[in-house]
């Protein structure tokens, strides 16, 4: 191997970062493989030690690499999940291939496999979350069910549902465990889902989100806010998903 081309005005650490970057790209350097340490790069391209930490500082802030100083840093690996957003809630399930509720049915569809954690509580609902169910804080409460929905493994979304507390009092959605019905929970007990509104923000992870979703550095996340709502406009439920970006691709259909 050969130092960065000595006609290349550019500072050391970009010619590093684009022979890695060429490394990467061609699949010398595979998703998943550690690359090799700083000391081997140094002498690979013989430069300083420095001008290594800042390429590789670089690549991981292109979201190439994953892992930082101190420890190995690795090709990310992509394996994205497909997010039907419109009609993910809509297909029947109580067909064969379900197991579960209409995420993870989606999920095995495309040859993975989920699971998730579930959490409880009944709290006064934040601001937003009030605005968007038409609830009082300093008079309602919600019951809120915190969810780390995992595909093979590998945390891929935080999903924390908000429903008034009056509505779903007494039912299976007041259990700290998966629950699945065929057609749906609210449906199942009075009250259907008939339209859902949703609002998608792109932004950078709380440090709680990223410890909770193992994020490496630099990634950004989608945050889905689903509310459902029945036929005559009454809010039931308000979902705030959690959606790492190297691990979902949002798909939309929508009829023209």
């Amino acid at each position: 191997m050969t130092p960065p081309h000595t006609a290349d005005t550019r500072p050391l650490y970009e010619q590093v970062a684009d022979a890695l970057r060429h490394k990467i790209d061609t699949g010398e350097y595979e998703p998943g493989h550690a690359i090799p340490s700083e000391a081997d790069l140094q002498a690979t391209y013989g430069v300083s030690r420095d001008t290594v930490r800042k390429a590789l500082t670089q690549l991981t802030q292109e979201g190439l690499l994953a892992g930082g100083q101190g420890r190995t840093r690795q090709v990310r690996r992509y394996a994205p999940l497909r997010w039907a957003l419109a009609s993910i809630e809509r297909f029947d399930s109580t067909g064969p291939d379900n197991a579960g509720d209409p995420w993870s049915t989606e999920v095995r569809r495309q040859g993975r496999r989920p699971h998730e954690t579930v959490e409880l509580g009944i709290v006064v609902p934040p601001t937003r979350i009030a605005e968007l169910l038409n609830l009082t804080p300093e008079r309602d409460f919600a019951v809120l069910r915190k969810r780390i929905r995992f595909v093979d493994d590998r945390p891929y979304q935080l999903a924390d549902s908000y429903f008034p507390e009056h509505l779903i009092r007494g039912t299976p959605l007041m259990e700290p465990r998966s629950v699945q019905i065929p057609g749906g929970v609210l449906a199942a007990i009075g009250h259907p889902q008939a339209r859902y509104k949703d609002e998608i923000s792109v932004r950078m992870p709380t440090r709680s989100e990223s410890d909770r979703l193992d994020l490496p550095t630099a990634t950004p996340v989608a945050e889905v806010v689903r509310t459902g709502y029945s036929a005559d406009g009454t809010p039931l439920r308000v979902m705030v998903s959690i959606a790492p970006g190297d691990r979902h691709i949002l798909v939309y259909e929508v009829d023209a």
